[in-house]
């Protein structure tokens, strides 16, 4: 039994889709009205604007990739386990809604102050989780990467785009997507001379 969506949610759901396809910019609030089937003018009983409900996607879909992060972060293992219990943790979430994930992923530029500082810091934080991984399987010796910015930089990048390709009844799950991405990105960067 699917739950009943209130109104405010209906209303994200719907921008959610809008700012994915016509981007943040492109979007009206008479394009969501109409999307909605309502009149433009009851949308404001709801929200206040249109960033409000950006603002509302990018922080939730933060909350989840810092909870999901969290959780891969309390399992024990070495670095590469660890790294690979990152990147699934990752893929959930991305591939849990990918419609609000291109949205936290491409339309967070549009978010004014003090909230585009906010989600920067927040951004900022999320990779070095990723590089305190990578610095200790270098100092570990079990990678050997020029650069821990660039190696996170490169997976992310590797990772960010799952959004644009995944389809839920397509060949792989997501858990096999998490797990054929963390094995390739991972043997790029194992030390071979162990």
């Amino acid at each position: 039994m699917e739950a009943v969506l209130s109104r405010k949610e209906q209303i994200e759901q719907t921008a959610t889709s809008l700012f994915k396809t016509r981007g943040f910019s492109a979007t009206s609030m008479r394009d969501l009205a109409n999307a909605l089937g309502i009149e433009a003018a009851s949308i404001y009983s709801h929200i206040k604007s249109k960033e409000e409900i950006l603002q509302r996607v990018c922080f939730r879909m933060a909350n989840e990739f810092f909870e999901a992060q969290d959780k891969a972060a309390a399992l024990d293992g070495s670095a590469s386990d660890k790294l690979k219990n990152a990147i699934k943790a990752h893929v959930k979430v991305l591939t849990h809604n990918t419609e609000a994930s291109a949205v936290f992923l491409h339309e967070w530029r549009h978010l004014s102050e003090p909230f585009h500082g906010t989600f920067l810091e927040l951004r900022d934080k999320y990779e070095n989780r990723f590089r305190e991984i990578i610095r200790s399987g270098i100092e570990s010796g079990e990678f050997q990467v020029p650069d821990e910015k660039f190696a996170v930089l490169t997976i992310l990048s590797g990772l960010n785009w799952l959004h644009t390709w995944y389809k839920p009844e397509g060949k792989m799950t997501a858990d096999e997507i998490a797990d054929n991405l963390s094995a390739m990105l991972l043997n790029g960067m194992k030390n071979n001379q162990n």
